[in-house]
């Protein structure tokens, strides 16, 4: 009877081996695709900028794979960051650009994501901008005169 059970518990353990290996291969080949989008860089630094100054940034991407590449999505992380990507296939071997629009009128130290959602991967793509944004510049003021009768004028 010990001998039954052993042989059983053996056989049902190749078997479940097997099937998570079976499970393993299937997932590696869900992932693997010929579809990339390879970034020159994944942060745009903006540095130090004025104050309602020009917030326009981008990120430069290439497709390296052999099939066409498909951005589904770009989403910013607030509404001061607002992406725009192209909508059309990227042909294997074209270099495109994914613009971003960083709102200056918000003064101080920034950092915001964008993800993007492609056909290259179930995971997104995390972009990134930095900067600070300048206060804005102080106005002279006029100095102020003195007119007869002023009732700040003493008597």
């Amino acid at each position: 009877m010990k001998k039954i059970f052993l042989s059983l518990a053996l056989v049902a353990g190749f078997g479940f081996a097997n099937a998570q290996n079976t499970t393993a291969v299937k997932e590696q080949t869900t992932e693997s695709t010929n579809v990339t989008i390879d970034f020159v860089s994944k942060v745009y630094d903006y540095g130090t900028i004025e104050h309602n100054g020009n917030g326009d940034g981008e990120f430069v991407f290439t497709n390296n794979g052999t099939e066409p590449l498909l951005i589904k999505n770009a989403k910013g992380s607030c509404g001061c960051t607002v992406p725009s990507y192209p909508k059309e296939e990227i042909l294997p071997g074209e270099t495109k650009t994914i613009g971003v629009k960083y709102a200056t009128n918000r003064v101080g130290k920034f950092t915001k994501t964008i993800t993007l959602t492609t056909n290259a991967s179930k995971k997104p793509v995390i972009l990134t901008i930095k900067g600070e944004v300048n206060p804005p510049a102080k106005e002279e003021t006029a100095p102020v005169r003195k007119t007869e009768g002023s009732p700040l004028e003493k008597k």
